[in-house]
């Protein structure tokens, strides 16, 4: 089976915007509740991370390591 490229890319959207919160978060706490500090590094980095995960996924796609051939059911 082979993913579609939609696939990877909703895969990726959804990724990042779970680790943007998470940087945001992340950001706020360490930088004493500067909110416009944190939203501004939680933006930057969604747009650099998604693009980077779609490649990330594309090529684990072309490889065969770690994936095996599904031994079918029957044979003639």
């Amino acid at each position: 089976m082979v993913e579609r490229h939609y696939r990877s890319v909703v895969k990726a959207i959804s990724w990042r915007v779970t680790g943007t919160v998470d940087t945001v978060v992340i950001s706020y706490l360490i930088t004493g509740g500067q909110t416009k500090v944190a939203l501004s590094i939680g933006f930057v980095e969604l747009f650099t991370k998604v693009a980077l995960y779609y490649v990330h996924e594309r090529v684990w796609n072309r490889l065969s390591f770690g994936r095996s051939k599904p031994n079918p059911e029957y044979q003639i």
